[in-house]
């Protein structure tokens, strides 16, 4: 499937730039087309003709937007991070309107990663492996690095005293121990995904680094 250097050329990829309504919707329906696939299909069937086929599309349709089914692929990945990274800077900096206690926001922020990258409740399962097979891309690392600086800066609006200032040693390691965990579930297909007791060790684990 889909190599680490072609990520960074999703941009690139998509051959047609979608304005207009009716190109929108035919981007979305080749995209709910090769989720389709892939969840019922598994990734091995998943061909440029077959997406074609399922989305209703001629190949020639498809091909005006996509050269390949890596390209589709990597597009929906990009675009999915986003909309997720999008969400959760979101929540971040509604925090303090909310009224929340600092555990109590760390709760939901580790239920929205585990939903985004681990169960793949939004994203087809298939797809979120695929998409942790990638995960040392610069989009990849750019995405955390925001994550941290966005949990630095919430931190410091909030003030908690139980808390220690961030740091950016202590916001890499944060990140990246919180999404490996994530990662090695999904990627196992291990059991306690979506149970209490994985979101409560992560929360513990995450309130551990986090306190003063």
């Amino acid at each position: 499937m889909a190599t680490r250097k072609k990520v960074m050329q999703v941009l690139d990829l998509m051959r047609k730039t979608p304005i207009q309504p009716r190109a929108e919707k035919t981007i979305e329906t080749i995209y709910e087309a090769t989720a389709q696939i892939l969840g019922s299909e598994g990734e091995s069937a998943l061909t440029t003709n077959r997406i074609a086929e399922k989305s209703g599309f001629s190949i020639g349709t498809l091909y005006q937007y996509f050269p390949s089914k890596e390209a589709i692929v990597l597009s929906m990945i990009d675009r999915e991070r986003n909309r997720v990274i999008a969400e959760l800077q979101k929540m971040l900096l509604a925090a303090q309107n909310r009224q929340l206690s600092s555990r109590q926001l760390l709760t939901e922020f580790i239920q929205a990663l585990i939903i985004a990258f681990g169960t793949g409740r939004r994203l087809k399962r298939t797809l979120v492996k695929i998409a942790w097979r990638l995960d040392h891309t610069e989009p990849i690392i750019h995405s955390l690095n925001l994550m941290a600086g966005q949990i630095a800066a919430t931190l410091q609006q909030i003030k908690d005293p139980e808390l220690r200032p961030p740091t950016a040693a202590g916001m890499y390691v944060l990140t990246r121990a919180v999404m490996g965990v994530i990662r090695s579930a999904s990627m196992e297909d291990s059991a306690l995904l979506g149970t209490a007791e994985f979101e409560n060790e992560l929360v513990g684990l995450s309130w551990g680094m986090l306190k003063s």
